[in-house]
């Protein structure tokens, strides 16, 4: 039987073949980080005063100061109240000067909002503010729960249908509902669709990243894993530059939907796992996927080597059940998914703290998604150089340790504070990218796609408790801080348990996960089968 060494040594490790499928799988990357958008920018809470035009029927000449200031009541610092008004009379502007008004009620008109940062959000569309203002919490819930969802969802389901239909359904979910979203006229649907979108996101990423992972080789299959998250960041950063020219939050969602239309389309052409396949014997696709990969890197593959596809028919069943009967990949498991957990928490709890840490919000976004660029490039040199198992440790105990120091920094040094947020991110945005490399290469193909999604519901999870975990800091400011560095650390720690993976095939079956030696490494298999015998003497 040809295990995946062999054919990769005969197609080409990371041909051409290899490259338009890496790209077609990360380019949504790009643009999917858009969907975003709402929960960064669009849910902020705006300038604003109860709309008291009804007074204008006294007076049409009031300039804007005279009607605030007869209409409106003041807070203790002397603003006027954003969510109250003084209740209207039917009087003449003479009287309402001499004797004032007293008597107050909720803004029954709805409000005047101020439109030099945004022209229109979901908060001033569907008036989240005051009574309401819990609901932009509520959306900011409704879609990470779709995440979770979608990941939970479409893990199992590429095990039992394939990845590629696990990477094409969620695309379409999300162009169809990112459009509808925009179109929505009330709030309880603009949610509905929300969770949709959250539910494609969700499913997407889980499935790019294995699915892409499973056609490349050991040499390059570290890049081919980060050039998706490398996309990602890029698409942060793009981000923040279409929003300073479109400041209409449903002209935007549209114009997003755009980028994702060209990838509906095309991803209907990507190919399928050849590893699923042969796992799930269905070695005749398998076949002609090797050969159409052959050819378009130039290469040709021995009659031997084909032969000894075809006789594997083993059918190995996975699930979860699987990962929970083996000890060894259930001790795998577990410290990965701590892992990712707490990557995501420190993640989330120092983006929506971000008005605390003394920095601009704005120029804190934008320092985020710059930092993530770098980030990534260094997985890609870290992973290769001091492999997985040392570049996994090394990340979450620099970050752990990082975000600790804010503790020593007095808060009124918000620069500081911000700088010291800002690395101790890096490094976990690098933890986390490098979990990304690691969670594929721990577990055989027939459970891969499984841990990949149970370990985004558990990283999903965390995040949906970094809201929580940051109100802790009304009891004392340093608690989320302390909690996510600590836990960052125990995690660090926590990888000695882990196997060093890098130069190591795919494990194939369960056998070849649970004991390193069975997996075949780049010696075994460059250029030679067992009878030394030549591989492929076709050149590039």
């Amino acid at each position: 039987m040809a295990d995946f060494g062999e054919i990769f040594e005969a197609i080409g490790d990371f041909g051409l073949y290899q490259k338009i499928v890496l790209f077609a799988l990360s380019l949504p990357n790009l643009f999917i980080v858009f969907l975003f958008s709402n929960m960064i920018f669009f849910d902020s809470d705006p300038v604003r005063r109860c709309n008291t035009d009804w007074i204008l029927k006294a007076d049409p000449s009031l300039t804007p100061e005279e009607q605030a200031n007869l209409t409106l009541p003041q807070e203790t610092d002397g603003t006027f109240s954003r969510c109250e008004m003084f209740v209207p009379v039917d009087w003449d502007i003479d009287a309402i000067r001499e004797y004032g008004l007293n008597e107050t009620t909720e803004c029954q008109n709805g409000w005047l909002y101020d439109k030099s940062t945004f022209e229109a959000t979901i908060v001033t569309d569907f008036d989240l503010v005051c009574s309401k203002a819990t609901l932009v919490g509520v959306t900011q819930t409704v879609f990470m729960a779709g995440i979770v969802v979608g990941s939970l969802l479409f893990g199992p389901f590429a095990e039992s249908f394939g990845r590629k239909r696990a990477t094409q359904i969620p695309v379409v979910l999300m162009f169809l509902f990112n459009i509808t979203t925009g179109l929505c006229p009330y709030f309880y649907l603009y949610s509905l669709s929300q969770f949709m979108v959250g539910v494609g996101y969700g499913g997407f990423r889980v499935n790019c990243i294995v699915l892409a992972s499973e056609w490349i080789g050991t040499t390059k299959r570290s890049l081919g894993v980060l050039v998706g998250q490398l996309m990602a960041a890029m698409g942060q950063c793009i981000l923040v530059a279409i929003l300073y020219f479109i400041r209409h939050w449903r002209l935007a969602q549209l114009v997003f939907a755009v980028p994702n239309l060209v990838v509906v389309i095309y991803i209907w052409f990507i190919p399928e796992s050849a590893r699923w396949l042969q796992g799930r014997g269905r070695t005749e696709e398998v076949k002609q996927l090797i050969l159409r990969a052959a050819a378009v890197n130039k290469r040709t593959v021995p009659e031997s080597l084909l032969e000894k596809i075809v006789k594997n028919r083993t059918v190995e069943k996975g699930g979860l059940q699987v990962i929970i009967k083996s000890p060894v990949l259930r001790k795998y498991f577990v410290t990965i998914a701590f892992a990712w957990m707490v990557v995501n928490l420190t993640y989330y709890c120092l983006l929506f703290n971000m008005a605390n840490l003394g920095m601009d919000f704005f120029v804190m976004q934008v320092s985020f998604g710059l930092t993530e660029l770098p980030a990534h490039l260094l997985c890609i040199w870290m992973l290769e150089l001091l492999g997985r198992k040392t570049s996994l440790m090394c990340t979450l105990l620099m970050g752990g340790l990082t975000c600790s120091v804010i503790l020593a920094v007095p808060r009124s040094n918000g620069v500081a504070i911000g700088a010291l947020a800002i690395t101790g991110r890096f490094f976990m945005v690098s933890a986390g990218s490098i979990c990304n490399v690691y969670v594929q290469e721990l577990f055989p193909t027939s459970v891969r796609q499984t841990a990949t999604g149970l370990g985004s519901v558990l990283m999903r999870s965390a995040a949906m408790l970094s809201p929580l975990l940051n109100m802790l800091a009304v009891f004392y400011w340093g608690i989320p801080t302390i909690v996510f560095s600590s836990l960052a650390i125990l995690s660090g720690l926590l990888t000695f348990l882990l196997p060093e993976t890098k130069g190591r095939e795919l494990p194939e079956s369960t056998e070849d996960a649970v004991d390193p030696r069975n997996g075949t490494s780049m010696s075994k298999t460059m250029h030679m089968h067992k009878d030394n015998q030549p591989i492929c003497s076709t050149k590039l």
